[in-house]
């Protein structure tokens, strides 16, 4: 696994932010592999699953377009981009307010796991 060159990791931020903010499902779905998991604690509310894990592009497709019709309004705002060892974290304002999702790629530069994490509300 190598190092995410800073450049390709600002144009998936930007490209990840703007395809969220057009609302745009299959533009934000471009961006994952088949065999994607994704974990989040709103799964658990969302989705209704247990675990908060969603394994699959087509599980991510029915949580986000449930997700989605739920919030009219949903906007993020871009804080920060991270890079690692073959991973981009994104720290990013939204609904919520502040959220850092993790994400590894395969070969083909697609997201094959992604984690989010919120705030802790008070």
């Amino acid at each position: 696994m190598n190092a995410i060159l800073p450049e390709a990791a600002r144009a998936f931020a930007a490209e990840w932010i703007a395809a969220w903010n057009a609302r745009d499902l299959e533009r934000i779905l471009e961006h994952y592999a088949q065999d994607v998991e994704f974990t989040s604690p709103y799964v658990v509310k969302i989705a209704g699953q247990p675990s908060g894990r969603l394994a699959g592009k087509s599980a991510l497709r029915a949580y986000w377009e449930k997700g989605l019709a739920m919030l009219p309004g949903l906007h993020f705002t871009l804080v920060e981009t991270l890079v690692g060892i073959g991973i981009v974290t994104l720290v990013y304002r939204g609904h919520r307010g502040i959220v850092a999702e993790t994400f590894t790629f395969n070969s083909a530069g697609r997201v094959t796991t992604s984690t989010a994490c919120y705030a802790i509300e008070d």
